[in-house]
């Protein structure tokens, strides 16, 4: 069970960087420091937006449209962070019957 949750743990440190990554690599083509022409970066980033709208799909569907405006990678860091510092901890204590 401990194994399991150290993956999980894991798991969802990899998806909050990735989160991170593409929410900065999304405002340097906005500003157009760097352009999604270039063969490296369109490849980056089809990669990040194939891994992560899977994710925000759920999301988008509740939120309210705020124009151009996406809040769901916000909110998406929110729901992990709360994973990660309120669920896995109990998960742990429960695992190791309650001896934390």
């Amino acid at each position: 069970m401990i194994l399991i949750l150290d993956i999980l743990q894991i798991i969802l440190t990899v998806i909050w960087w990735i989160i991170i990554v593409q929410a900065i690599l999304s405002w340097l083509i906005a500003f157009n420091v760097i352009n999604t022409h270039n063969e490296y970066v369109g490849a980056i980033w089809r990669a990040l937006k194939t891994i992560t709208d899977p994710i925000y799909r759920p999301i988008r569907r509740v939120l309210p449209d705020f124009g151009g405006l996406d809040l769901s990678p916000m909110v998406v860091l929110v729901i992990l962070l709360i994973l990660q510092q309120a669920v896995l901890p109990a998960l742990y204590r429960i695992a190791l019957g309650g001896q934390l």
